[in-house]
């Protein structure tokens, strides 16, 4: 067993800008300095060790990020098609990726480009008289008829399937009619923020509490072993009521999350 983390003995003296930066944590080791001291360090014997300490950094990054809608970022990814993806029917994505919301329509067929295109004529012969709101209305409905002969003649959007613990994205298609090597494709999606790039998620309200919560499980657990031993001076070690406060923070962190912070369940398609 450890006292603290990474051997952490705060100086006797501390300046005031270095106070400021610990009570704003913007790396891995100020995170787990806070929240120990959250628990009682250094006045306190945390007995963690400092491997189950970036354990426990890693579970709470990870539920954050899986959970929180300040961790994620929607974004457009601009994929080059190689032989070997049109041959597996599927392309690899970032780890980074959590989801997939849609592909961009591939291989349209049904309409001319440049200025020959439906879209090009409307807009040249149409757009003087935009300023009316008649027009407006005319111009609308004509864009989703023209949408409705494309679904007619083209059939609805791919249909799309993300496997996350792949990294794999397959879309329903004829690969070799629809598409060709180097051609491009624009998935959106929605991606995590990496915390060592923006520092400031090491500073969340959430992230601190529930690593502090995590921390003092690991705690409680380490030391139920140990539960009635009396110590020297009459103290009696009690493992048990840390773990048990511990798992009664986490259900109500969780559950903040939940109400607060997720988004809605059927947010993401793919």
């Amino acid at each position: 067993m450890s006292v603290g983390y990474g051997d952490y003995t705060p100086a006797s003296t501390v300046n005031l800008q270095y106070a400021l930066k610990m009570a704003r944590p913007l790396n891995r080791q100020q995170l787990a300095e806070y929240c120990l001291r959250a628990l009682g360090a250094p006045v306190i014997e945390i007995n963690i060790d400092d491997d189950q300490v970036e354990d426990r950094i890693d579970e709470a990054l990870q539920y954050y990020q899986e959970y929180h809608s300040d961790a994620v970022v929607r974004t457009y990814f601009k994929y080059r098609l190689t032989a070997t993806d049109i041959t597996n029917k599927y392309i690899t994505l970032p780890d980074s990726l959590l989801f997939v919301t849609r592909v961009m329509n591939i291989g349209q067929t049904n309409v001319s480009t440049g200025m020959f295109s439906i879209d090009y004529q409307m807009h040249l012969n149409d757009l003087y008289a935009l300023r009316q709101p008649k027009s407006m209305i005319d111009y609308e409905i004509t864009k989703q008829y023209m949408s409705l002969i494309d679904m007619t003649i083209n059939g609805m959007s791919q249909q799309i399937t993300f496997s996350r613990h792949q990294n794999r994205l397959s879309i329903e298609m004829t690969w070799k009619d629809k598409v060709l090597e180097g051609q491009y494709i624009v998935i959106e999606g929605y991606v995590t923020l990496d915390p060592d790039t923006y520092t400031d998620i090491y500073n969340d309200m959430m992230l601190k509490k529930h690593l502090t919560a995590l921390l003092k499980r690991q705690w409680g657990t380490n030391l139920i072993k140990f539960e009635g031993m009396q110590l020297p001076g009459g103290v009696t070690l009690n493992g048990r009521q840390i773990y048990d406060d511990a798992i009664a923070d986490l259900d109500k962190i969780e559950t903040e999350y939940q109400d607060r912070y997720e988004m809605p369940p059927d947010f993401f398609v793919g």
